[in-house]
């Protein structure tokens, strides 16, 4: 028998009986494919449960970098940075995580930004797109140029809207009193933005609202330490950290 399809009817009978079991194995390949995409679905949320811890250590370091960067800051000037600084107009202009760059051991990126323009002025378009990694939790799907960590900033908070504040203001204590919070994504807001946290989002984190991680969200005190807040605090008790002098025992937590 030719081996030439086209030489008999006989060559080409046979030619016809080979489709059926290449047409079976096409199926059975997108059979497995498909089962195949169904199971990396299935493992992502896993794989990244898996990172998890590592996200949430790497964001405990990201706030015990800037919380020593504010530290610094009070050495240096004899109070923290207001949490926006105003124009002559009193326009808010630029925020306290930009004020605190050099303490960052980002100077370079300090140097490029005019202060005296508004953060989203298009002077400062290129240091915006620079941002500094220690803005950034690893657990965050943000986008670029974005942050999750915020001031709790208020008339009687740790961060004063557009004044310094002094240490010795802080009555109620510095361990018990928040200084920076990691919000949800939700929340986030551009880095160099003159925006932060006030009570409302600080009550959120027991009252409802998204987290930043698993179980709770990570908070900066004014003592410099770092503590994970969880999702079980009671509002009392994160209404009471808000404030720098309101005479709450806020106990443990």
């Amino acid at each position: 028998m030719s081996e030439n399809p086209y030489e008999s009817p006989e060559a080409i009978g046979n030619v016809a009986t080979v489709k059926s079991p290449w047409k079976k194995r096409v199926v059975a390949y997108i059979a497995v494919a498909a089962i195949l995409l169904i199971l990396v679905a299935l493992l992502l949320p896993t794989t990244r449960r898996g990172r998890e811890p590592a996200y949430r250590t790497q964001c405990k370091n990201n706030l015990k970098q800037i919380s020593l960067a504010l530290h610094n800051y009070h050495d240096a000037y004899g109070a923290l940075p207001p949490a926006y600084t105003v124009d002559s107009n009193g326009r808010p202009l630029h925020s306290w995580r930009t004020l605190i760059l050099p303490y960052l051991e980002q100077k370079a990126l300090y140097n490029l930004i005019d202060l005296s323009k508004p953060w989203n002025d298009p002077a400062n378009v290129e240091a915006f797109k620079t941002v500094s990694d220690v803005y950034r939790c690893p657990s965050a799907d943000l986008p670029p140029g974005f942050t999750t960590y915020l001031a709790v900033a208020g008339a009687d908070c740790c961060f004063s809207p557009t004044t310094s504040r002094r240490f010795d203001e802080i009555t109620d204590g510095l361990s018990e009193t928040l200084m920076v919070v990691e919000v949800a994504a939700e929340n986030a807001v551009p880095w160099m933005a003159p925006q932060d946290a006030d009570q409302q989002i600080v009550l959120s984190f027991t009252n409802g609202g998204k987290l930043a991680h698993t179980g709770g969200t990570q908070v900066a005190l004014a003592d410099g330490s770092v503590r994970f807040v969880s999702q079980d605090t009671d509002l009392i008790t994160l209404r009471a950290l808000t404030t720098i002098a309101g005479g709450e025992d806020v106990g443990e937590f």
